[in-house]
């Protein structure tokens, strides 16, 4: 069944919503991606690494939805109820107004945490509308054959290794595989769809209109009362904040893992290779949701992701790479091997499309620099740190003396061949110098005399090789040319002084080299290979980087356009991608948590210096 969405945008005639035209909910758990035409065409159950059941932005024949929409050309806009994660699609006919109210109820671990609720409740505001669904779960990424058995207003599908349930107040067809439902509103009217995960402990429960609205209240107030924890209050209160929303639904409440996030293989270039599965812990993407989450006053999250770290003793590993992964499994696990799934054919045609990640085995020095850096920030804003953790620390700390002089992938996880990347070296540094803070803050025992000479070393071979005398400005890798917007966190590490006339020449490098208007590509992969084909867009952190370090080095009305040209690439609901296209359009995976810890330290270092 198609729906008629007269009045947005949409690409391959319809059959692909663009990225930006979509709004997320979740229950810190999973999340699901709402179109705005009143689609689910991304939903993973029970958590945001199982297989998909609705997987349409991915396939659109093959990967599932769950369609709800209007019966007659209308037009759409959607936003969030104010200060939540509770997404509102409306619809503008001729003959009447409509709205979807969709949501996750944020479960107590002891009450039915395995239900995993989603709840769509359709609302007649003005005059009468007809409206469709059409709900075709696709088990296993599309893998998996299922059966539907329909019993009055309640639809069971249950395939080998799932079970949902679907209840309704509107009457349900089947054909014994999908489901539909048909029915008109009138102004004042209702009806709710509610979708539960099964099983022997959880049988299907109905969810009446009064239930609905009795846990749609009472998911405005978690959100609410979560948000108000927040201590900014500057001039783009309202993006940061929805940032921050963003970052929390990210987070997966049994472990305090955070996903980098909630999608997998949404392409960094139409037609091209560059696909992943970001649906993991980055332990670099963590860490600097800690500092954000810590910058505006949650301390809970970053206790939550601490906790993650040491009760999986993710400090004590010891792989072939070294004691830290570069990223992990939102239950700590650390094989996320790498497969295609060839019978999906991609969003927009670009595949292929991955599950798992092959980077788990690289090596990116740079992430003890961000992980300890965290650490730092949490023994300082949060709880001081334990002394089972300080020992950890001291260990990773004294294999990085050992280590820190050797090639890498790299922070942007090239797969051409490791090489001695400058800012792997910077976050080498960092680790080595918010080590010693903490000793020297709390006289915590330590080899303060090797820390501080591997210190010094890094500097020096920072300064010496990481500089161009030819370009005027650090550069990509040790004795090279090429420049990288990595090198923007030199002034915010504090490696630099964001007014140093070396600096201040990087920057206008960068700015000559690496900015588009106000967008910030991550280098120039014909210049310096990364062993993938095809060209990328501009990436969306490094644009909030360049408005920080403008912000540092004094060039404030630069900032502050810069900052705000930035939000204007955002969709309608305030999120971002990962990347930016060409014509402005959102690339990558969406929403991602990397571009929006990097707005919130915009949005705050910009606001404090502007007085």
């Amino acid at each position: 069944m198609a729906f008629d969405t007269t009045g947005f945008g949409q690409a391959d005639g319809g059959r692909y919503v663009p990225i930006s035209e979509h709004g997320l909910i979740g229950d810190l758990r999973t999340t699901a991606l709402v179109g705005t035409n009143g689609t689910i065409d991304w939903y993973c159950c029970p958590r945001f690494d199982a297989p998909s059941v609705f997987g349409s932005i991915l396939d659109a024949d093959r990967g599932g939805s769950f369609e709800l929409a209007a019966e007659v050309p209308t037009r759409t806009r959607q936003f969030y109820f104010p200060d939540t994660n509770v997404l509102i699609t409306r619809f503008f006919a001729a003959d009447g107004v409509a709205e979807i109210q969709d949501f996750m109820p944020v479960v107590d671990e002891s009450r039915e945490a395995d239900r995993h609720r989603l709840i769509r409740r359709v609302i007649c505001v003005r005059g009468i509308l007809p409206f469709g669904a059409r709900i075709a779960p696709r088990f296993g990424y599309g893998t998996q054959s299922h059966t539907t058995h329909l019993e009055g207003h309640t639809a069971v599908f249950r395939s080998p290794s799932l079970t949902l349930a679907l209840t309704a107040t509107a009457p349900l067809e089947t054909d014994g595989q999908d489901v539909w439902s048909h029915f008109k509103l009138l102004e004042g009217e209702s009806h709710v769809f509610a979708l539960d995960q099964i099983g022997d402990d959880v049988p299907p429960r109905a969810c009446p209109r009064a239930e609905a609205q009795e846990q749609a209240d009472a998911t405005v107030r978690f959100w609410r009362h979560w948000l108000a924890g927040s201590r900014y209050h500057g001039r783009w209160r309202e993006m940061v904040n929805r940032s921050a929303l963003l970052l929390k639904l990210l987070t997966y409440a049994p472990t305090g893992a955070i996903v980098a996030a909630p999608t997998t293989s949404l392409p960094e270039q139409i037609g091209g290779e560059r696909n992943w599965d970001y649906r993991y812990v980055w332990v670099r993407d963590a860490a600097f949701c800690v500092y954000a989450m810590l910058r505006l006053g949650f301390t809970s999250e970053a206790e939550a992701f601490m906790g993650f770290i040491s009760e999986r003793g993710i400090l004590r590993g010891m792989g072939e790479s070294g004691p830290l992964q570069i990223m992990y499994g939102i239950d700590g696990r650390t094989e996320l091997p790498e497969y295609e799934l060839p019978h999906l054919e991609g969003y927009l045609g670009s595949g292929p499309v991955r599950v798992g990640n092959a980077a788990t085995g690289q090596l990116q020095l740079d992430i003890y620099g961000a992980l300890i850096d965290s650490i730092y920030l949490y023994d300082k804003w949060g709880q001081p740190i334990s002394s089972d953790r300080w020992d950890e620390v001291g260990a990773v700390v004294d294999w990085l003396c050992e280590r820190w002089d050797q090639p890498d992938e790299g922070v942007w996880e090239t797969r051409a061949g490791r090489r001695d990347f400058v800012y792997s070296r910077l976050m080498c540094w960092v680790a080595l110098e918010r080590a010693m803070r903490m000793a020297n803050r709390r006289g915590l025992p330590a080899d303060l005399p090797r820390w501080r000479e591997s210190r010094d070393a890094i500097y020096r071979q920072i300064m010496r090789r990481g500089w161009s005398a030819e370009r005027g400005a650090f550069v990509q890798a040790l004795d090279g040319h090429v420049l990288d917007a990595s090198l923007l966190m030199m002034p915010m590490a504090k490696f630099i002084s964001p007014t140093d006339p070396k600096w201040l020449a990087t920057l206008d490098a960068l700015t000559t080299d690496l900015v588009s208007d106000s967008l910030v590509y991550r280098y120039d992969p014909t210049a310096s290979p990364d062993g993938l084909h095809g060209p990328e867009g501009t990436f969306s952190i490094c644009s909030f980087w360049y408005v920080e370090a403008l912000a540092r080095a004094g060039r404030l009305e630069e900032a502050r356009l810069a900052f705000e040209k930035m939000l204007t690439y955002a969709n309608h609901l305030g999120l971002f991608a990962e990347e930016i296209g060409p014509t402005g359009e959102q690339l990558g995976n969406f929403p991602q948590a990397f571009t929006h810890l990097s707005l919130i330290s915009a949005a705050f270092n910009l606001d404090r210096a502007l007085g």
